[in-house]
């Protein structure tokens, strides 16, 4: 019996693999110092032999479980792929069915699955996104919600376990993620001896690390938007002025900026000015209150709240 089963597959990311490995290795040598169980896992994978990741590193696993056991929370590490039409291209490959009908199977049987970046895509492709609420990527928001209407796709969060399903976002997420899962499976003591030892810090947001310009992905409407938002700073564009901007109805913007980002256009205004009043603060001496004018807020207090709301952080943690 296993705890986890990591799940590799080919051109995955490197970092994201090594992560998993290291963190469960370290929690197999501070266990026994808790008094605690030994986490116990397996490494699995579609490919024969070794298993080439992403970075040409390679790794040796066992095949893909024949046997569902829904005790063991299957893990499947970033999949190396980082815009829409890679992933698209890399889930059109031939080794992907087999994966997809051994997670809908594990699932069926009681099994949680655990998933982090584009490797929540392959969740996607499993058909086991309707009705959840999941994370992954900040930037492949917009594009999944895009894919999977039926589900709730929330970019700010780093981690979300909506049960089967515990989703993360991106690249180094996939930290987050794995505390989590020892945490859940073993309580508290264990992850947190895991963080201090490899110190690691806890993260509940993917928000601090968003940069506007990135949501666009290619998105014409997107860039424009962001870019007029940022040159009609001090002024503050209301979702109406905006929707005129580019000739449409705000319903239609709020449509167009939902299917492209995963949110609306004002959660799209709040993260440039807030991207830029975190650019001053870090890159200047400027006090608070000026930097609240900067970026379009007469009150320092309600920029402070918005910092708080989508940053964890005041302005002072900033500098």
């Amino acid at each position: 019996m296993h705890d986890f089963t990591v799940i590799v597959l080919p051109g995955a990311f490197a970092s994201s693999v090594a992560l998993t490995l290291d963190i469960l290795t370290t929690a197999a040598t501070l266990a026994p110092r808790l008094g605690l169980p030994v986490p116990r896992w397996q490494v699995c994978s579609p490919a024969r032999g070794a298993v080439r990741l992403g970075t040409h590193l390679q790794l040796r696993a066992a095949p893909m479980p024949r046997v569902a056991d829904a005790q063991a929370c299957w893990i499947v590490p970033g999949l190396g792929v980082e815009d829409p039409d890679a992933i698209a291209q890399r889930l059109g490959e031939p080794d992907i069915p087999g994966v997809v009908r051994a997670l809908r199977a594990h699932v069926a049987a009681g099994g949680h699955v655990a998933a982090s970046c584009a490797s929540v895509f392959l969740l996607q492709a499993a058909g086991l996104l309707t009705g959840r609420s999941v994370t992954t990527t900040w930037w492949l928001a917009g594009a999944l919600q895009r894919q999977a209407p039926e589900c709730r796709v929330d970019p700010d969060r780093m981690v979300i376990d909506d049960a089967p399903l515990i989703t993360a976002g991106a690249a180094l997420g996939h930290t987050d993620l794995m505390l989590y899962l020892i945490r859940q499976r073993f309580g508290p003591a264990l992850p947190d001896a895991v963080a201090r030892a490899l110190l690691l810090d806890r993260r509940q947001l993917q928000s601090p690390f968003m940069v506007p310009a990135m949501m666009a992905q290619g998105n014409a409407l997107i860039a424009s938007l962001t870019a007029h938002i940022e040159a009609t700073l001090p002024a503050t564009v209301s979702v109406g002025a905006l929707a005129a901007h580019v000739g449409m109805s705000t319903r239609t913007l709020s449509r167009q900026v939902g299917k492209a980002t995963g949110q609306g256009p004002l959660h799209l205004i709040r993260s440039v000015q807030l991207n830029q009043a975190r650019t001053l603060l870090e890159n200047s001496r400027y006090s608070v209150e000026t930097v609240a004018e900067r970026v379009g807020y007469r009150d320092p207090t309600a920029l402070r709240r918005l910092m708080r709301k989508r940053l964890n952080a005041t302005p002072r943690q900033l500098r």
